[in-house]
């Protein structure tokens, strides 16, 4: 189901579409749940999915500031260093698990789709392992450009990331569709005058242009604005 949630259609022709990639082409959610579990356990820190959610689309020190949250005692700048590296190692054994049947339902087909109409592709993603999961599902040659947190400054919400995005691949952002799964994503693509759609747990966000379970129910002519306003 496609949701169009402004009240104008825009008029613009857009020429890219910039995806996040974790919770859009691949899943990686129970990963970073279990090695945030893990270092919260070792400090003895409690820690549940619920918190775990609030992390979606948040860089890793930020991630960790609100882990410790519920920490009984405090943190030098030099300890929280190193617990957020000492996370990312767990993360980064877990993630050698993944593979080409971690990809997102529709991915694969969505990519064809838009190369097959001449548009460019980009990942913009604020984890600093984003090349090595590209890597491990083995999706590098569908995208022209990647943005990941090695290069930026600013984290979602920031715009920064998918202006760079934009940047690389030649077009002004407006002329680009942004994919995103996390609130803190749609409010960066919104910032940065992208067109925003939103899937799976942000797919109830109002600041979202279009709304989709899943990758596999895009109709590519009305994800690409060039039909009729959708309403169901």
């Amino acid at each position: 189901m496609f949701i169009f949630t402004n009240k104008e259609e825009s008029k613009i022709k857009y020429c890219g579409v910039i995806f996040d990639l974790d919770g859009v082409i691949v899943k990686t959610d129970e990963y970073h749940y279990q090695a945030w579990k893990e270092l919260a356990e070792r400090e003895k820190i409690p820690f549940d999915r619920m918190v775990n959610e609030r992390l979606r689309g948040v860089s890793r020190m930020e991630s960790l500031e609100i882990v410790l949250e519920r920490a009984c005692k405090t943190y030098s700048q030099e300890q929280k260093r190193f617990m957020a590296s000492e996370k990312n190692e767990i993360y980064r054994c877990l993630l050698e698990e993944l593979s080409k049947d971690d990809i997102l339902p529709g991915v694969i087909s969505l990519l064809n789709k838009l190369k097959e109409q001449g548009l460019k592709t980009a990942i913009a993603s604020s984890s600093r392992n984003a090349s090595f999961i590209i890597q491990k599902i083995g999706i590098g040659e569908w995208f022209d450009t990647v943005v990941d947190g090695e290069q930026i400054i600013n984290s979602k919400p920031d715009p920064e990331v998918f202006q760079l995005a934009a940047k690389f691949l030649n077009l002004p952002v407006q002329h680009c569709i942004v994919v995103e799964d996390a609130v803190a994503g749609i409010d960066a693509a919104v910032a940065a005058g992208a067109k925003a759609v939103a899937v799976g747990p942000a797919a109830g966000y109002e600041k979202a242009d279009y709304a989709v379970l899943d990758l596999s129910y895009v109709d590519i002519d009305r994800f690409l604005f060039r039909g009729e306003k959708v309403h169901e």
